[in-house]
């Protein structure tokens, strides 16, 4: 089974594959000009791929919660999954801030999506660890 996660942010959408196995792959993450582009650019990666799964996070806790959760769900509603994908949430909360201690030293703040993709990593890791 191919998994793949996503964690939605405002300007880029970080990507993780987990391929079978438990072994999870940051991808490059996709720079959001537009939400139609992204939702485009979203369903690309997933069918070269050929994606069975999709995670998505989705924030628990926080001043913004409902916000972020109401966006990132139109966010999802714009990649007209098929039917042949199944779609869970994760519970991202602290993913950000984790990926960026695991890149500290490596990756001195750049806004290149790598923290984005390792925040996917991480949370695709959880989600998992859940199953």
């Amino acid at each position: 089974m191919k998994t793949a996660a996503i964690d939605v942010g405002l300007k880029r959408i970080g990507m993780a594959i987990c391929l079978g196995g438990s072994i999870v792959l940051p991808q490059e993450a996709i720079l959001r000009k537009n939400r139609n582009q992204a939702a485009r650019d979203v369903m690309a990666f997933l069918n070269e791929w050929q994606i069975d799964t999709l995670v998505v996070g989705l924030p628990k806790g926080g001043s913004s919660e409902e916000e972020m959760e109401r966006r990132i769900r139109h966010f999802v509603s714009l990649l007209e999954l098929p039917n042949s994908i199944e779609l869970y949430y994760q519970d991202e909360a602290g993913s950000s801030t984790e990926a960026k201690e695991q890149m500290q030293g490596i990756v001195k703040q750049k806004r290149d999506g790598r923290i984005d993709a390792i925040a996917a990593k991480i949370i695709l890791e959880r989600w998992l660890k859940s199953k």
